[in-house]
C-alpha cells in the first residue's frame, strides 16, 4: 500500500520513504500502468495540445509556456499536429480524446462541427488558444487578430505611407492571418487608403518566398512605399531582397511583419513587427487547465485577451 501511494502520488508518506520507493522503482525500470489507473478515474494525467505546425516558429514558444506550467504538476502535454487541415484536426482530436485526457488545449476558434461536438461532449476543460475573435466552446486565451491588423495599419498610416502592398499565406485555412488582413484593410479603408497589390503563397521556404514575392511585387508596382507581410519569416526574406537591391529602408520603402520571432534578431535591420504574446498564451492556457483539474469548480475566466504592441524596429519610419 505504501508503494501504491507513492507511485500514485497519494496519501501521507514520509519524504525519506517516498525517495526509497522511487529509487527502487527506477532501478527496476518500473513504469506504472496509467491505463489501469484510468479505468478507475476515467482520466489520465495527459493534456492534449493540438497545434497547426511544429515548423512554424510561433508554436514552439507556445509549447514552452505550456510545458513550463505543467511540469510543476502531475500533468503532461501530448502534442497533435494538424497542418492547418480541419479534417486532420478532427482525427487528432478523436484519437487523443479516446485516451481520456484531463484537458485539451487547441489552436484557434474555427473547427469542424464534429470537432466542436467532441470538445463539448468531452466533459473536460477546453482552452482554445491564439485567437479571441469569436465565441469559445469553453475558454479562450489569445489576442484579437483583427485588432492587431488595425493597429498595424494605423501605425503605417501615421508615418505617412500610402502605397501599400501585402504578402501572406493563403488564408482560407489560416484563419488568424485572414482576420489580421481583414482588420488591416478595414483600418486603411477608413482613412481612404486601399492595398495596391497583394500576393499569397503556400508551402516552401518562407524566407525564399518572401524574397520571390517582394521582387515580383515591386516589378509590378515600383511605386509602393510600404510592404506588410503576414509573418516575420516572409518579411525577413523581403528585407534581404530590398537590402540586396540597395533600396533605402525605411525612407524609400518601409516594411513590417508579425510575431516578433526572436530567431530574426540577427538581421541587418530589426523588423517592424508585433509581438503576439505566444509564451504568455501558453502559460495562461496551462494555468487554466491545471487549476480546473485541481478543482473542477474553481472560478475561471472564459476569455483572456492579451494586448500585443507594434514594435517599429528599424523598418518603420518614426517622425
Amino acid at each position: 500500500m505504501t508503494v501504491s501511494r507513492v507511485l500514485r502520488n497519494r496519501g501521507d508518506v514520509s519524504q525519506s520513504t517516498r525517495e526509497r520507493v522511487l529509487e527502487a522503482a527506477k532501478s527496476l525500470g518500473y513504469v506504472p500502468n496509467k491505463i489501469a489507473g484510468a479505468l478507475a478515474s476515467q482520466r489520465v494525467n495527459l493534456v492534449a495540445v493540438i497545434i497547426p505546425s511544429l515548423r512554424n516558429m510561433v508554436f514552439p514558444e507556445v509549447m514552452s509556456g505550456i510545458s513550463g506550467v505543467l511540469e510543476e504538476t502531475v500533468l503532461q502535454p501530448v502534442v497533435g499536429v494538424t497542418d492547418y487541415l480541419p479534417e486532420k484536426e478532427e482525427r487528432a482530436l478523436y484519437e487523443m480524446l479516446s485516451w481520456r485526457p484531463s484537458g485539451v488545449i487547441i489552436a484557434g476558434l474555427e473547427h469542424t462541427e464534429a470537432s466542436k461536438a467532441m470538445l463539448r461532449a468531452s466533459g473536460i476543460p477546453v482552452v482554445e488558444i491564439m485567437d479571441t475573435d469569436g465565441k469559445p466552446i469553453d475558454c479562450a486565451v489569445g489576442i484579437s487578430h483583427r485588432r492587431a491588423g488595425r493597429e498595424m495599419a494605423r501605425a503605417i498610416l501615421k508615418q505617412g505611407y500610402e502605397r501599400i502592398g501585402f504578402m501572406g499565406t493563403k488564408m482560407p485555412l489560416d484563419h488568424r492571418a485572414r482576420k489580421r488582413f481583414e482588420g488591416f484593410t478595414q483600418a486603411l479603408a477608413k482613412e481612404g487608403v486601399e492595398v495596391v497589390d497583394q500576393e499569397f503563397y503556400s508551402g516552401g521556404s518562407a524566407l525564399a518566398k518572401g524574397r520571390e514575392m517582394t521582387k515580383a511585387m515591386l516589378a509590378r508596382e515600383p511605386e509602393l512605399d510600404f510592404l506588410y507581410y503576414s509573418n516575420d519569416m516572409i518579411a525577413a526574406g523581403g528585407l534581404l531582397h530590398l537590402l540586396d537591391e540597395g533600396i533605402e529602408i525605411p525612407g524609400q520603402i518601409g516594411l513590417a511583419g508579425f510575431n516578433n520571432v526572436e530567431l530574426l534578431e540577427g538581421l541587418p535591420r530589426r523588423l517592424a513587427t508585433m509581438d503576439a504574446c505566444r509564451t504568455e498564451i501558453g502559460v495562461k492556457a496551462a494555468q487554466i487547465i491545471a487549476a480546473r483539474v485541481q478543482d473542477p469548480d474553481a472560478e475561471h475566466e472564459k476569455m483572456i485577451e492579451l494586448s500585443p504592441k507594434v514594435q517599429p524596429g528599424d523598418t518603420l519610419r518614426r517622425r
